[in-house]
């Protein structure tokens, strides 16, 4: 194995297996003292992820279904989250836009590791206003909204000059007219039919509480699950 980093084969098992899991200090669950609402226990461990001081703890993974049928993640910002489900904003003709308009179903992951904790939901996907799409977009940095004009995320791109150039250009069309915004630009909310919530135990006694409701209206139920 070179120095400092792990090699080839079972090396690099051997490297993995050494790392740390679960390091701790984990943070506390009794499902029992759970919320009738996810949106109620979601927010209380978000906010004990931003005072324990993890990283963008705002951070999740989208996972949708690819053209080809084949799954597809990338990591997002939550953008808001309500009785009416988990939001987060992309221009529709991106690759992550296309895949909703063809499959409006997607799973949001939420990993906060300082506590040993994690956020799984899944359920449909459906767009906002395009007034509430645009203030999303005039409620972003200058940059972002540059970026959002463009419309290119995910081409082949020629060269890094040609990138920069482009987006200089957007970014005097933003500063000169600071109203404009991309018709594309979409807010996003997944309203979900399952909320899991999953608390890491050093001894393997995993907490997992699973919310599962069979339509939008129906109250939420809850259920323990096996580690």
């Amino acid at each position: 194995m070179a120095e400092g980093a792990a090699g080839r084969g079972e090396d690099v098992r051997q490297w993995l297996r050494g790392l740390d899991v679960f390091a701790g200090p984990l943070a506390d669950f009794d499902p029992r003292d759970a919320p009738a609402d996810p949106v109620d226990l979601f927010l209380e461990w978000l906010r004990a992820a931003v005072a324990a001081g993890v990283p963008d703890p705002h951070a999740m993974t989208l996972s949708t279904v690819g053209e080809d049928g084949g799954p597809d993640a990338r990591v997002l910002i939550l953008k808001n989250v309500d009785g009416g489900g988990w939001q987060f904003a992309a221009h529709a003709g991106s690759p992550k836009g296309r895949q909703l308009a063809a499959r409006p179903r997607a799973a949001l992951t939420f990993y906060w590791p300082l506590l040993g904790r994690q956020v799984r939901l899944r359920g449909t996907v459906g767009p906002a206003s395009t007034e509430e799409s645009a203030a999303d977009l005039l409620a972003r940095s200058a940059p972002a909204r540059a970026e959002a004009l463009l419309g290119r995320q995910s081409r082949h791109l020629a060269s890094i000059e040609e990138r920069d150039r482009v987006l200089r250009e957007a970014l005097a069309r933003v500063e000169s007219d600071p109203g404009a915004v991309s018709p594309e630009w979409t807010l996003y909310t997944v309203v979900p039919a399952h909320v899991e919530f999953w608390q890491a135990d050093k001894g393997r006694r995993h907490q997992r509480l699973r919310y599962e409701r069979p339509g939008p209206a129906a109250e939420w139920q809850r259920h323990l699950l096996w580690p």
